[in-house]
This record gives structure tokens, C-alpha cells and sequence, in this order.
């Protein structure tokens, strides 16, 4: 069976640069870079090349950039550096989104158990951030601002360049998760006024496993692991440098081909949004416009979104219902019902996130098996026969 992958926001295909440079550097150049000897010395300066290249794209200082694990551990390290510098000047208030990744909101938990207060703000029905909204809820004891770039589940994308003025103005710290920003939007550290900033290789066909901080220079950085000197002692262990090289590789290739990539990818999920849209009682979640250009996501009333997604399985299509981090709760996206669907609607959601290596043909195959798996799911459902009968309204008009 030919697979269709349109899952991308939940991981990419290492591109073809991306593999051959993790491999060459396995194998050619092994040695651990904290060595004074001179194979250690070879990897030092490449892991200063990654570095510097990386540096170059966000617009910032190679020494502004820790390497990570991935995503996760960067947005612990961003949020727990804003919430100890806080701290020291006697501020213990925080605010975020109601939609924000786990790693986030699992972070801003774990310090409200810690004494800090958390404001969520609303994301409204398009998942947007309101400026107002935001520069209304500044005290004078906010630490820190934390708002994702684009959103993981319905590709919304924040006025990151907006929020960071703000935050400039009133003298807050700014942290974005741009996990699925970086890549596939023309990021700037300097130009959208960001402090901190998250990314993950995996996210623009590098490797799992790496990822990357950027903390811009006079942010002393929270240490979350001890042990070493590495990366200016603020994360310790020896550096992944096969990994990091191929961020770094992959990274490039993402920023040299993104108008060009864009392009189709936008054409292709306008593909998808025309032709699911036609689905009775079904609705596009996410900004209708400020979106990624890759990411078409989907509410469709009287289903059940993991029938849905083991049933597209079956016709060869891979996709997902929200995020690949929460995929074992049974419980409905927290995005879904942060922009205000009822748990009933969330529960039978559906997101496609497209790729390069997708094709225009492969759109129109996947809006056919949504439509006749709804159909039948639909068939089957006495949730949908009751509202077809009356007996129940439709939330999805």
C-alpha cells in the first residue's frame, strides 16, 4: 500500500542533507569536543559551526544558542530562567495561553504549586492572542511572557513581533515556543522582539532527539542538568554532535527552499480546506489566514475522531487529531476547547499536516477518503441519528 504521510507537525522525514550529514559526522568525526586532543578539537569546531550557522538564520550571537534535547527541554529551561530571574526581584507572576504545548503548561503548573500565579489568556474562536488582552493583563510583578509562535494543533499563527513590543515596553521577559514555526516561517530573534526562544530538529526534517534555546545575551539561563561545563555550563552532557550538525544542516535547507516550499505547501492546503469544507456540519478550526502553510485542521460533528483517524489508516493515510504528545488521552484537545468547542464537537477533530514530498494528487485522494469515511462513520452513529431526527441540535451549522 502507498502511504500518504500528512502528519508533519507531529514529526518530518529527515531530508536526504540532513541524513548523510549525521552520518558522515558519526563516522568521521566522533570525538567528544570537550577533548584537548586533536580529533576533539576537529569536533569542537564543527559543533561551533553548527552553532554559528544556526545563529546566523535566527538573527542572533552563536553564544545565545543552547543546544537541547528537543522542544520540551527548551521551553522547561525558557520558562524556568524567566520564573528564578523573576524571583529575584520579587516577581511570581506569569502569563500564557490557554493552548499552549504541554511542556509549557505542565511547566507553568509545576510553579504554581511553587507560589507563582499564572494568567491563561483566551485564544477566542481563530486561536488568536488579543494585544489588549495581553498588555491588559501586565503587572508590575510579571516575570514573564510565554506565548507560542504557531500553534501545534490548529496552525494558528500569534503577532509574535506585536507581543515582544509590548513585553519590550513594560519591561517583561518574552519566551515563544517556535517548534513549529522555525523552519517554515522567516524567524528573526531581533526583529520580533523575542528574549527566549524554543525550536526542535525533528519539526524541519532533522533528526529526533535535538533541539535547540536561544536566550538572548545578559539572560542568565536556569540550569536544568548538572554535571558538566558544557554549553557554557548551563546544560550538561557531552553535546550530540551528529544530532546537532543535522539540525543545523536541516535547518539551512528549510531556510534556503521556504519561499519555494510555501508555495505548494500553501496551494495544497487550500486544496484540502476547499474540499473538506464541503462536508456537512464540519468547520475549519484555526486562523482562516494568519496559519502555517502546511496545516489544515478539522471539527466534524457526530463522529469520533479516532475512528476517524484508524479508518484513513486503513485507505493509507496517516494523520492525527491534535497533538502526537497527548495521543494517548481519551480526553478532547485542550486547543479545541480553548478557542470554545463544546467536548462533543473537539472529540472528532482531524489534522493534516502536508510536507514538500506531498503532492496535489495525494490532496484530492485524502479529501475523498475524509468524505467517505465521515459518511460512514456518520452511517453508524446514533449520535448523527439524532440529529438528523431533531432530537439533538447541530453545535456545527
Amino acid at each position: 500500500m502507498n502511504r500518504i504521510y500528512v502528519d508533519n507537525a507531529a514529526t518530518t522525514k529527515p531530508s536526504r542533507r540532513a541524513t548523510e550529514v549525521l552520518l558522515d559526522v558519526m563516522e568521521n568525526n566522533y570525538a567528544n569536543p570537550s577533548s584537548l586532543h586533536t580529533p576533539g578539537q576537529l569536533a569542537a569546531v564543527a559543533l561551533a559551526d553548527s552553532r554559528r550557522k544556526m545563529a546566523e538564520i535566527l538573527g542572533c550571537e552563536p553564544r545565545e544558542i543552547i543546544f537541547t534535547s528537543g522542544g520540551s527541554e527548551a521551553d522547561n529551561q525558557a520558562i524556568l530562567t524567566g520564573a528564578t530571574l523573576g524571583l529575584r526581584k520579587g516577581k511570581k507572576h506569569i502569563v500564557s495561553t490557554k493552548f499552549e504545548h504541554h511542556a509549557v503548561l505542565h511547566t507553568l503548573q509545576k510553579l504554581e504549586k511553587q507560589g507563582f500565579e499564572v494568567t491563561y489568556l483566551d485564544v477566542h474562536s481563530n486561536g488568536m492572542v488579543r494585544l489588549d488582552e495581553l498588555e491588559a493583563s501586565l503587572r508590575e510583578d510579571t516575570a514573564l511572557v510565554t506565548i507560542m509562535y504557531a500553534n501545534n494543533e490548529i496552525g494558528s499563527i500569534q503577532p509574535v513581533r506585536q507581543i515582544g513590543e509590548i513585553c519590550r515596553k513594560h519591561g517583561v521577559l518574552f519566551h515563544t515556543d517556535a517548534v513549529q514555526a522555525v523552519g517554515h516561517l522567516p524567524v528573526n530573534v531581533q526583529e520580533d522582539n523575542i528574549d527566549m526562544l524554543s525550536l526542535s530538529a525533528h519539526k524541519f526534517h532533522g533528526p529526533k532527539g535535538v533541539g535547540a534555546l536561544y536566550i538572548r545575551k545578559g539572560i542568565a539561563p536556569a540550569t536544568l542538568i548538572e554535571g558538566g561545563a558544557q554549553e557554557r555550563g548551563k546544560r550538561a552532557g557531552t553535546e550530540n554532535l551528529p544530532a546537532i550538525a543535522s539540525m543545523a544542516a536541516a535547518l539551512e535547507e528549510a531556510v534556503e527552499k521556504m519561499d519555494e516550499y510555501n508555495a505548494k505547501l500553501t496551494a495544497m492546503r487550500d486544496r484540502l480546506i476547499e474540499g473538506i469544507s464541503k462536508i456537512p456540519h464540519s468547520t475549519l478550526t484555526g486562523d482562516a489566514v494568519e496559519r502555517l502553510p502546511g496545516c489544515a485542521s478539522f471539527c466534524f460533528e457526530g463522529i469520533e475522531g479516532e475512528a476517524l483517524l484508524l479508518l484513513l489508516d486503513q485507505k493509507g493515510i496517516c494523520a492525527s487529531s491534535g497533538s502526537a504528545c497527548t495521543s494517548g488521552s481519551l480526553d478532547p484537545s485542550h486547543v479545541l476547547l480553548a478557542i470554545g468547542l463544546p467536548h462533543e464537537v473537539a472529540h472528532g477533530s482531524l489534522r493534516l499536516s502536508l510536507s514538500h514530498e506531498n503532492t496535489m494528487e495525494e490532496m484530492d485522494t485524502v479529501v475523498q477518503a475524509v468524505t467517505d469515511v465521515v459518511a460512514y462513520l456518520r452511517s453508524i452513529s446514533p449520535v448523527w441519528a439524532d440529529l438528523q431526527k431533531g432530537t439533538k441540535e447541530y453545535v456545527i451549522q
